[in-house]
Parts: structure tokens; C-alpha cells; sequence
């Protein structure tokens, strides 16, 4: 081996006179410290002057990119070895840390043995070993510690999103229990039930408060969840922030050991689940209410003469509210009841739906998908379109012409989907809408994907709707005012009429 004290004036830098600390080696083939040449340049840039190098003075374009010299790191740690030089002056940056070992520059990570090593060691003990160099390996480290971190502030994100909509929903619970929409409701249900069931009423509706401020104590709870995971996200937010002020060896250690927290996935939707509750009461006084009703219908039509025998769909019982079109309890027949002059939403119509007549008629061109503007109303890839009209309230009728029996008519929540592909969205396939299906062979009543067969004859040019919303009941009727069928639900959202209209198939709204 060669004397290297001798050679010492050849590892000295041009700039600070002193033994290279951290060297580079610029375009030129001159070498400097990297802290060294770095200040040089810029101290030329504040005076708007270009790179160059200090030795001979070739200038650069651009400023270079430097990268550590090795060979030469390891030349200048020999070197100082050799002649006890420890270049730990205060105030300047320390050189690479060595090897207790071999006392040479730790240059090597070795991911078998999990530590920082240096060539003879890289060559001796680690010698089949997976290694990287340690500068790689620090920087793909410090890529996987900012992706970690990157997951922890969106899952700290999403989850005070979802407290936010948590809250919110929590609110209009409270709205829903002191507002006396329910309890309206179930009141109006009541007063259609004989003198013996009043009793029951005060009764039930306790247990309806009951079950809205378990609801609601249940939110709270999963709130608190919420509020918590927050906390040890944050926390483990903090942990990473903390490893950057480690070594190269322990933060690469250490930042293998940091694990994302995995986060059980907690709801925030609450009105649903509320509903689910109290379904069961409504669902009870539905059919009570069907049954005193079909009897007293039955007495009626008696005393007038009709028929009741003549026709199997008017055997089906409905709710004593719903005025039926072929035998109005309205005064002055049909012309009591609230004939609506709808239109359809031109926002909501799908791509292949064209709109006239004053957006009063629509048809499913058979030439394809036409360009239209995007719209968070619009139904993407459902045939589908929504009136403008909708009804939180009352009694409302409306008629429709159908050119073709291809169709789905019926009325649907606001939240019904409108983006995704497949059933969810159409009319009757989901919780949020009722429809009736037109099909060349037969009738179709669907709700929340569940289908109910009709007797009947399958071909009706014209369709009338019913709709009773305090009353919770959708009643359809056919040619000749002949009733197809009638949902019976309790409402909780503004209703919206709506069409899904199959291919060569229009849809008119009628005005009288």
C-alpha cells in the first residue's frame, strides 16, 4: 500500500484548503468539498453570474449536478486515518461515519443484517448478502416514509370528513325527533283505526322517540370512534415527523418498524338505519289499515251497484285516503283532484333521450348515445329521466302517454344513484323509488329490487298516477281508469315522478 500522507496535498480542496469533506467531482474533472463549490456557485448566481469552476475556470450552461466521489471519500478517510487527523473543528460539517471495525466510511446498507457496513465488510462479512448503497437506500427509506406519511394525513382526512357528515346527520336526527312530521303521521295513521287501538297510540309513539334517541346515542358513540382514530393517526403522524432526526442507520431501522394504522371502517349515515327501526310500526298499521278498508270498500261499492266481482284488480285493497279515478270520492270526480302540469328535467335526462314539447315529451332515440353536457343530476348510463316537479306534501295526480309497453314508470327520492352502471339506478331497483314496469307480456310492481307479478292485461297507452304522500300510498291506474296497483309506504323525503324509457319508446306528459 502506498503512502498516503504523501498524497495529502492531492486531497486537499481548492476552496476551503483544507481535506475534503463529502467530495465531488464537477463536469470538468475538479474535484471540491460539496458544502465548498455549492456556496461558490451560489455567491456567482446573487451576482447573476453563471457556474464555472474555480481551477480553470470552465464555465456551464447550466448549473451541474454533483454527485459524491466515492473513490475519493474513501482515499481522504484513509488518509486522515492514518495520520490521526479527526477534522472535527467546531463549526465544520463532520465527515462520513466509519466503521468500528475497519474504520473506513460506512458506504453499504446490508438488508439481511438490517446496519450500515463498509466496503471490506460489503467484500468480507456481507459478501453474499442483498446490500444497496447507503445513500439509496436512505433516499427509497425516506420515499416510503413520505408515502406512509402521505396515507395517514388522507385517512386523518376522510375520517374527520366523516365525522363531519357524522355530525350532521346526528343534527337532523335531533330535527327529525323534535319535528312533528312522524308523529303527524302516525296520528293521521291512527285516526283510520277503530276506537279500541287509540290506546295504543301514546304507547307506540314513546317507543318511536325511544328507538330515534337510541339512533342518535348510537351516532354518538361511533362519533367518539371517529374522534379517536384522529387521535392515533395523529399520533402516528407525529412518529414519522420524529425518525427524520435519527441517523441514516436508525431512521432506516426504525422507519421499517412504522406500520399505517388499519382502521376499522365506521358509518357515518344514521336516517337509514333510523327508518329500518320504525318500519316495522308503519308496516303494522299499513296492513290494519288494508284490511278495515277493504271491507268498507266493499260495503260501498255495494250500496252503488259496482261490481266488485267483475274485475280482479279491484279486489286489491288500498288504503281508505286514495280517491280512485274510475270512482272518485272527490267532489266533482276527477276534476277535485290536483292534476299536475309536470315537465321533464333536461339536466337528468340520459344521452340517449331526446326532449319536446315544451320538455313535456320523451324519446329513446334508436340512432345511439347523442354528446350532451356533463351534469351531476344527469343519469350517465341509466335511460332514465326525472321531473322538475316533486311533492313533499298532499295529494297529486298526473297522467302519461306510453307509445310502446317498454318502460318504467313511477316517482323516486332525489338520492336515487345516477352515475353507476347497472340496475341500482333504475326506477323500483332500490329503497330510494317505486315503479311500475310495462312489459309486452305482463305487469311489474318493483320496490327495493323486489318484484311483484300483476293480473291484468300488460298493454295500457295511457297511465295515471296517483300519489297520497301523507298518506303514504302510490296508486297507478290504467285504460279505462281500471286500477293496475297501489304502494303502500310511509315517505320520508321529497318525491320526484320519473321515466325509464326503453329503445323507440315516448313518453308524453299528459296536460288534461
Amino acid at each position: 500500500m502506498f503512502p498516503l500522507e504523501k498524497h495529502s496535498s492531492n486531497l486537499t480542496c481548492a476552496i476551503c484548503l483544507d481535506c475534503f469533506r463529502v467530495p465531488v467531482t464537477i463536469l470538468c474533472g475538479h474535484s471540491f468539498c460539496e458544502k465548498c463549490i455549492t456556496t461558490h456557485w451560489d455567491t456567482k448566481s446573487m451576482s447573476d453570474l453563471g457556474p464555472d469552476c474555480p481551477i480553470c475556470n470552465e464555465k456551464f450552461a447550466t448549473r451541474p449536478t454533483v454527485k459524491r466521489n466515492v473513490s475519493l471519500s474513501l482515499l481522504t478517510e484513509a488518509a486522515n486515518s492514518n495520520t490521526g487527523q479527526s477534522h472535527k473543528d467546531p463549526g465544520k460539517e463532520e465527515g462520513p461515519v466509519l466503521c468500528k471495525l475497519h474504520l473506513k466510511p460506512l458506504v453499504y446498507y446490508c438488508k439481511r443484517d438490517q446496519m450500515s457496513v463498509c466496503c471490506e465488510c460489503a467484500i468480507r462479512e456481507c459478501k453474499n448478502h442483498d446490500k444497496d448503497l447507503l445513500e439509496t437506500e436512505k433516499k427509497n427509506q425516506k420515499l416510503l416514509l413520505e408515502k406512509k406519511n402521505a396515507e395517514v394525513a388522507k385517512l386523518i382526512e376522510e375520517t374527520k370528513q366523516s365525522i363531519k357528515n357524522l355530525t350532521e346527520n346526528i343534527n337532523q336526527a335531533k330535527v327529525m325527533l323534535s319535528s312533528s312530521q312522524t308523529s303527524n303521521r302516525v296520528t293521521a295513521k291512527f285516526s283510520t283505526m277503530i276506537k279500541i287501538l287509540a290506546e295504543r297510540q301514546e304507547v307506540t309513539e314513546r317507543f318511536m322517540e325511544q328507538q330515534t334517541e337510541a339512533a342518535v346515542s348510537e351516532a354518538t358513540a361511533r362519533l367518539s370512534d371517529l374522534e379517536e382514530n384522529v387521535q392515533k393517526l395523529t399520533a402516528s403522524q407525529m412518529k414519522i415527523a420524529a425518525l427524520h432526526n435519527l441517523s441514516d442507520t436508525e431512521l432506516i431501522k426504525e422507519s421499517m418498524l412504522i406500520e399505517v394504522p388499519r382502521l376499522k371502517n365506521i358509518p357515518f349515515d344514521l336516517t337509514p338505519h333510523l327508518q329500518d327501526r320504525l318500519s316495522g310500526i308503519t308496516e303494522i298499521l299499513t296492513r290494519i289499515s288494508k284490511l278495515v278498508v277493504e271491507d268498507l270498500e266493499r260495503a260501498v261499492c255495494t250500496v252503488v251497484g259496482h261490481d266488485i266481482e267483475g274485475s280482479p284488480q279491484e279486489k286489491r285493497p288500498i288504503l281508505a285516503v286514495v280517491p280512485n279515478p274510475a270512482a272518485p270520492s272527490h267532489p266533482g270526480g276527477k276534476e277535485g283532484l290536483n292534476r299536475c302540469a309536470l315537465t321533464f328535467d333536461p339536466s337528468t335526462a340520459n344521452g340517449h333521450l331526446v326532449l319536446s314539447q315544451e320538455n313535456r315529451r320523451a324519446e329513446h332515440l334508436t340512432s345511439g348515445l347523442r354528446h350532451v353536457a356533463e351534469h351531476a343530476s344527469r343519469f350517465d348510463s341509466t335511460w332514465q329521466v326525472l321531473c322538475s316537479q316533486g311533492f313533499k306534501q298532499g295529494q297529486h295526480y298526473w297522467e302519461l302517454e306510453v307509445s310502446k309497453p317498454w318502460a318504467y314508470l313511477g316517482v323516486t327520492y332525489s338520492t336515487i344513484p345516477r352515475k353507476e352502471k347497472g340496475r341500482r339506478c333504475m326506477l323500483g331497483m332500490n329503497e330510494m323509488s317505486w315503479s311500475l314496469q310495462l312489459d309486452e307480456k305482463q305487469l311489474n310492481a318493483w320496490h327495493n329490487n323486489r318484484k311483484e307479478t300483476l293480473a291484468g292485461s300488460s298493454r295500457h297507452g295511457r297511465i295515471g298516477m296517483l300519489l297520497d304522500y301523507d298518506a303514504g300510498t302510490l296508486s297507478f291506474y290504467g285504460d279505462g281508469h281500471v286500477k293496475l296497483h297501489a304502494f303502500h309506504c310511509a315517505f320520508t323525503q321529497e318525491l320526484f315522478p320519473a321515466c325509464w324509457i326503453g329503445e323507440g319508446v315516448s313518453i308524453t306528459l299528459c296536460s288534461t
